[in-house]
């Protein structure tokens, strides 16, 4: 009966653990593939290693978040399911787990180098920020989870010893306000006039003042990626001009996203849209296929 009872919570753990947002840290990759460092197995494997460790921290984040937020997500439509809000996970369980995983991704990300234990902590201490203060200050809250992605674009840089360009981690921040913006607003709607009893802060904002924001960081994000793929910089760097040749690939992923957003009130969860959406998904891959090819042959 013990062993059915603890793996049973071991289960519930995993999914409190939030594997399915591990596809985040494909970031963490930025480095090794706009370095050239693809065809290298020691840059490849240490990357691997990273992204890993990423996965460990973020999941100890989640968590320490869903520990926090277990009463109001008992009021949210779906979020009251999840294994503490419902009180099937034990919080000593998970406080303890939580524990282990953040000790093991701080430690392993020192022992790759100090650099990277330094951006490593700095992505814990700002998400245990988030989750304890910051994510009750407006505008605020969406660039502490935004910061998460640049981190992991930066880390992936940093762990192999490479530089990164300022415009990729320009358009990194802007994807990743562009997606936390699209939640927000999900949320709005999904929850309506409730949205402030679950979570003070979606009193703060409104659909139409998302909508502006989301407005401004979309097309940002595009010219941003426009500028990276023409700046003299870029081309002396990889040879060539023809990245322009991926813009297309980026405004169908946030034309088609944007579309998903606003006609088919999605955008609540990014991860599993980008897997679940054919469009999306052979968007995304074409883009990715045509860096590559462009990058390396």
């Amino acid at each position: 009966m013990t062993d059915v009872r603890d793996a049973t919570q071991a289960r519930l753990l995993l999914e409190t653990m939030r594997p399915a947002q591990w596809i985040k840290n494909i970031v963490v990759f930025a480095g090794v593939i706009f370095a050239q460092k693809l065809g290298e197995p020691t840059s490849v494997a240490v990357a691997v290693g990273a992204s890993w460790l990423f996965c460990a921290m973020s999941s100890a984040v989640y968590i320490v978040n869903d520990i926090l937020d277990s009463e109001q997500d008992r009021r949210h439509p779906r979020k009251r399911h999840r294994p503490l809000a419902s009180g099937a996970l034990r919080r000593d369980y998970a406080l303890v787990a939580a524990g282990t995983l953040g000790v093991l991704g701080l430690a392993g990300a020192f022992w790759i180098s100090p650099p990277f234990g330094l951006l490593a902590l700095s992505y814990i201490t700002i998400s245990l920020g988030y989750s304890f203060a910051l994510k009750r200050v407006v505008i605020l809250d969406a660039f502490c989870v935004a910061s998460g992605f640049v981190l992991r674009a930066l880390g992936g840089a940093v762990a192999i010893d490479v530089e990164i360009s300022e415009w990729l981690l320009v358009c990194t921040i802007l994807l990743a306000l562009f997606l936390v913006l699209s939640k927000r607003r999900r949320e709005l709607v999904l929850l309506g006039p409730e949205a402030s009893a679950h979570r003070d802060i979606l009193g703060q904002y409104t659909p139409r003042l998302l909508d502006q924001m989301m407005a401004v960081v979309s097309s940002s994000t595009v010219m941003s990626y426009c500028l990276y793929t023409m700046w003299p910089a870029t081309v002396v760097k990889f040879g060539t001009t023809r990245l322009i040749y991926t813009i297309p690939f980026v405004l169908f992923g946030i034309f088609r996203y944007l579309y998903l957003v606003h006609r088919k009130s999605a955008g609540g969860q990014p991860d599993r849209l980008l897997l679940t959406d054919g469009p999306l998904l052979i968007g995304v891959l074409c883009w990715a296929v045509a860096v590559l090819l462009i990058l390396y042959l």
